[in-house]
């Protein structure tokens, strides 16, 4: 069992859960809340990233790309658990996220038109193919360099304005703006494995944006999402508050710009590995400061 909990994955969950939070805090903002979607909202973000990190270990291990990577070890790689048995996990944890995806997607309409239902139904099942498609098959999109898309879209927009929505059944379009920020923040995740995984990631033609950019443009690009996400949520707090109360996010500040430091001076995988949690936590803490501010300006 420890095996299987080790690759879950679980210190990923607090970036996974940023997103939904915000969007409650948000849709508390705006008068609206509901707590079985809150809870049926991290179910699934939960069953989401342990299905991600299932599919990654698996994609990554019978392609050989985990073989000499940096850092934590992945199951199929090391050989604790067979790709076979991960395959397996993969389809159980994905009809489990369809369950759980399409209850949330029915208590978080109703009352509302079965086409909006069936939409939401459908973005799950786009989550699921996401989730897997990252590194597993042929053209997977995690060796194109679209992983960033991907995080943006569904950790940034998605994960954001979907619980808002499902919660307020209203769009506000400001949302996108702390939205994006999320999003930016999680990309910086990703961004920080990939510049740790950047050497080994090119030997196994996994063309991550590291790859691509080449060290000192993947680090302005660390720096462009951990300030462009501050800058964005700034934005929006000054236009729907108009409060300093509102700037309670800014207590992250430290966090973030000391990781950011940090990673611009890193040269080595071994002093980005250590890097991530910080920032994924840092995520998470922004995302509830975010929240307690806006409700606190009011």
């Amino acid at each position: 069992m420890k095996n299987w909990i080790a690759a879950a994955r679980l210190r990923t969950l607090p970036l996974a859960f940023s997103s939904i939070l915000l969007g409650t805090f948000l849709a508390s903002f705006y008068g609206s809340f509901n707590p079985w979607v809150l809870v049926l909202c991290l179910l699934t973000t939960l069953l989401y990233q342990v299905l991600s990190n299932y599919a990654n270990d698996y994609g990554d291990g019978v392609k050989g790309t985990d073989d000499n990577r940096k850092g934590e070890k992945r199951s199929v790689a090391s050989g604790v658990i067979s790709a076979n048995q991960m395959k397996t996990a993969v389809y159980i944890v994905a009809a489990l996220a369809f369950v759980s995806g399409t209850a949330l997607s029915v208590l978080g309409t109703v009352g509302l038109s079965m086409l909006t239902t069936g939409l939401f139904i459908l973005l799950g099942i786009l989550a699921i193919w996401a989730a897997i498609r990252y590194t597993v098959g042929d053209s997977a999109y995690g060796y194109k360099g679209l992983g960033d898309v991907y995080v943006l879209i569904f950790f940034g927009w998605l994960g954001v304005i979907g619980s808002f929505f499902l919660q307020a059944q209203s769009i506000n379009y400001w949302i996108i703006l702390p939205a994006t920020a999320v999003g930016f923040l999680a990309a910086g995740v990703l961004n920080l494995n990939n510049m740790r995984d950047r050497e080994e990631d090119a030997k196994n033609g996994k063309i991550t944006l590291a790859v691509r950019f080449g060290e000192k443009k993947a680090k302005l690009y660390q720096a462009i999402l951990i300030l462009g996400a501050l800058i964005l949520t700034s934005v929006f707090v000054w236009h729907e508050t108009q409060s300093i109360m509102g700037f309670l996010f800014l207590i992250t500040l430290p966090i973030l710009l000391n990781v950011l430091v940090k990673s611009i001076k890193a040269e080595t995988p071994e002093q980005f590995d250590p890097l991530l949690k910080p920032l994924a936590l840092g995520t998470l803490l922004f995302s509830i400061t975010t929240g307690l501010g806006l409700l606190w300006a009011v």
